[in-house]
């Protein structure tokens, strides 16, 4: 359980000021904030009327927005945007942002099950492989023995799909939704159908599924927190030096810009 255990950063803090502070990265938006400030905001916003959406924002969700303009206003538009990158981070430290910490999709993911666990609202699991999804909810489970998984769904984020995924979802009663469709599909998904699920928080966590349930091995804590995250993923899974291309223009045009 080392891999899902809590850190003491991660823990809910006092942020009765509201909304966090954003900037831009690039031009698109991202949320400046700790661990503590993204899990109390959204505490906040699961106490709050209406559908709100979170996004995790990293270099590559950056760079396919210069393209997609659709996706950029998703962005803007969202609850909440954490900065799921030490890319991110390192860009907000360039332009003076210096109270801000890489929050990871999966570590929020994991703090607002302990907070679902406590405050009983229960969460649905949506995407990911055949089963992961259900291994995820058992080790959840195990871990916050008071947690409500009140479903979990393989789908696809098609609109074919999406009623009956809708239906599934509003009836279970679900108050918090983890969608694994990956991005931007994911997040696609979140903003057109999330009202129809009847879910009040929802976020997209791409991966998480598969690291929880333990079908790919996250890397070792140490490697964590000197950021070298990207690098153990791309020792174990060596296809993604296609998509690691990408941070090289990310890198460049960070320092050209900002």
């Amino acid at each position: 359980m080392d891999r899902i255990r809590a850190e003491s950063s991660q823990q809910l803090v006092d942020m009765s000021a509201g909304k966090p502070s954003s900037a831009a990265v690039l031009g698109v938006r991202v949320d400046c904030v700790i661990m503590g400030q993204a899990l109390n905001h959204c505490a906040q916003l699961l106490d709050t009327a209406g559908h709100h959406q979170v996004v995790t924002l990293n270099p590559e969700f950056v760079m396919h927005a210069q393209q997609d303009t659709q996706f950029r206003e998703l962005v803007r538009e969202a609850s909440l945007v954490v900065p799921d990158g030490s890319g991110i981070v390192w860009a907000l430290r360039r332009q003076g942002n210096a109270d801000v910490e890489r929050v990871t999709g999966i570590d929020l993911m994991l703090q607002l099950c302990a907070l679902a666990a406590r405050r009983q609202v229960a969460i649905f699991l949506l995407g990911a492989a055949p089963g992961v999804a259900a291994q995820t909810a058992a080790v959840l489970q195990q871990q916050y023995p008071k947690l409500i998984v009140a479903g979990t769904a393989v789908g696809a984020p098609d609109a074919v799909q999406a009623p009956a995924l809708c239906a599934q979802i509003r009836d279970s009663g679900a108050g918090l939704l983890f969608v694994a469709f990956g991005c931007p599909a994911q997040d696609f998904w979140i903003q057109q159908h999330q009202r129809e699920s009847g879910a009040c928080l929802a976020m997209g966590v791409g991966g998480s599924f598969d690291y929880i349930s333990g079908k790919v091995a996250r890397a070792p804590r140490r490697m964590q927190q000197m950021n070298l995250e990207w690098f153990y993923r791309l020792l174990r899974q060596p296809w993604r030096w296609r998509r690691q291309r990408v941070l090289i223009s990310y890198l460049w045009r960070v320092l050209r810009e900002h």
